[in-house]
């Protein structure tokens, strides 16, 4: 039986790793379907502290999971298909018919972006001017062009922080008023840099000879029209999926979107020896930091 099983391996659960492999845990990381988590994906990382010129999104999880390793960490490419959190030990099944039994569990699987399914969209995701974070990207585009899709508080707040760069931004959504609060969308309205684009949905992302994004194309739900807007990023912001589908019948409890709910300490799940870090329970920071700090704080409740 394992001393602590960290399902997933990004910024969460690789923090997760380093703070119990120092603590002498001897923790298992199983690094699921995608090694490094989400942060792979981001070209660029300008706002993880000790990096002032940035840092690849890659590089810095490779780092974590060198770290990790070196203060003994085992890591296995294993994916979760589903687990029984309840019982002592608990049990983790995994593809391929394995059964792994732990007396604690750190649960760090993140969250996927929803996408559009535009065309061309995830030819330019993560490095070719489509981005899902705004905080984490929008300061590569100082006095560009760029577009925002969706029509929540999450939209129109990422619309508002990138026009503190942006030459301009276009806010597309699929309806004729937003979705988002009443304060949110006055703010989007009265901003001089914003221009809403409504009863619209993103068509396709253009490319330039060099592979980076050059404008988009939208389409006129009510008309069919086309237009052409020229821009040099685009953010979609349309809401995160939690990674936690696999946890239904684990015990573990959910909102209504799926993430799973935590109680005193931000990781704490109610279930005796089972934490969760990141973005599988974290629907409003989503940042490498404070991932990172929600699988410390996993870690050092887990060796406690």
């Amino acid at each position: 039986m394992e001393d602590i099983v960290i399902i997933g391996s990004g910024c969460a659960g690789l923090s997760a790793a380093i703070y119990a492999a120092r603590a002498g845990l001897n923790p298992l990381v199983l690094e699921g379907g995608q090694p490094g988590g989400l942060i792979t994906t981001t070209n660029e990382v300008e706002n993880f502290p000790a990096f002032p010129e940035g840092v690849n999104g890659f590089d810095l999880a490779w780092k974590m999971r060198e770290q990790a390793l070196k203060f003994g960490a085992r890591i296995e490419g294993a994916i979760v298909e589903r687990a029984e959190l309840l019982s002592s030990p608990k049990k983790l099944f995994c593809e391929g018919g394995n059964v792994i039994e732990a007396a604690k569990v750190v649960v760090a699987t993140g969250s996927s972006p929803r996408m559009t399914g535009a065309k061309n969209e995830s030819n330019l995701y993560g490095g070719g001017g489509v981005s899902t974070c705004a905080t984490c990207d929008g300061a590569f585009y100082r006095n560009m062009p760029v577009a925002v899709v969706g029509g929540g508080d999450t939209a129109c707040e990422e619309a508002i922080f990138l026009t503190r760069f942006c030459s301009s931004v276009s806010i597309i959504h699929r309806r004729n008023e937003f979705r988002a609060s009443k304060i949110m969308s006055e703010r989007v309205f009265s901003n001089p840099k914003i221009e809403t684009v409504l009863d619209s949905v993103l068509d396709e992302v253009l490319a330039d000879d060099g592979g980076k994004c050059r404008g988009i194309i939208v389409k006129n739900v009510k008309t069919g029209q086309l237009r052409e807007i020229d821009v040099k990023g685009l953010f979609i912001a349309i809401g995160h999926t939690p990674n936690t589908k696999f946890l239904k019948d684990s015990g573990l409890s959910f909102d209504d979107d799926g993430y799973i709910i935590t109680k005193g300490s931000m990781v704490e799940t109610g279930i005796d020896g089972v934490y969760a870090a990141g973005d599988c329970s974290d629907r409003r920071f989503r940042q490498a930091i404070t991932a990172s700090a929600t699988g410390c704080m996993a870690a050092i409740l887990a060796s406690s």
